[in-house]
């Protein structure tokens, strides 16, 4: 008989992401049965704002809700609300858990699962795929550019980066960001939110002419591994 594993999932906005659910999808075997979980389910937007709004100096994470609009929330305030979230999907079973976020993050406890971040994992990969060249990194948010650059430390060249958010309804953004990455050297790019997907590489790619890693679609290749 086939083992079924059970892999849940976290996403800092309100699950399940139909942006990144598909990509895990496509990856993952049959025999592995999915929990999708969000820190902000079942919360309406003022609730979100009241709760969870980022206060002056703190760092941000930006996030997708089920009707599909962004919302921006202080880092701090929902760490522990992450770990509370993990122990639950264990609670549920869950032998793995992703984390849907590259952001890095410090103090989380997840006994008796596998923890899965995304930000442990993405850095050293790409550190070892460039080498000594350029990286250009591209962030959704422009508080990001120092709040989450020690994550990159594994770079043998301090990463060049630029701005553009996966949830934004137009591309010219993204355009602008991969064309400003290129021009100041960068050689290969990295989307670094589990929010863009591959029509967003398929945007920068084609503006920059780079190779462009996207941040989700390695975790998937590597989770599925994982669970095989």
């Amino acid at each position: 008989m086939t083992r079924i594993t059970t892999l849940g999932t976290l996403t800092i906005g309100q699950a399940p992401r139909p942006d990144i659910t598909p990509i895990l999808a496509k990856h993952l075997s049959p025999y592995t049965q999915c929990i999708h979980a969000g820190l902000l389910d079942g919360l309406a937007r003022g609730d979100i704002e009241r709760l969870y709004a980022p206060e002056p100096g703190q760092a941000t994470l930006i996030t997708r809700l089920l009707d599909g609009t962004s919302v921006i929330v202080s880092k701090p305030k929902v760490l522990e609300l992450m770990n509370r979230k993990i122990a639950a999907l264990r609670a549920q079973g869950c032998g793995f858990i992703l984390l849907l976020c590259t952001g890095a993050f410090e103090g989380l406890v997840c006994d008796g699962a596998w923890l899965i971040e995304p930000d442990l994992i993405v850095s050293p990969s790409v550190a070892a795929i460039a080498g000594n060249r350029q990286v250009g990194i591209v962030v959704p948010l422009l508080s990001q550019v120092a709040s989450e650059a020690h994550k990159w430390r594994a770079l043998a060249r301090a990463p060049i980066c630029a701005v553009a958010s996966p949830y934004a309804e137009e591309t010219e953004s993204l355009v602008k960001a991969a064309r400003e990455l290129k021009a100041q050297g960068a050689e290969l790019l990295v989307m670094d939110c589990m929010g863009f997907v591959e029509a967003h590489r398929e945007v920068a790619a084609q503006a920059s002419s780079l190779p462009v890693i996207l941040s989700n679609a390695l975790i998937a290749r590597l989770t599925a591994e994982l669970l095989s």
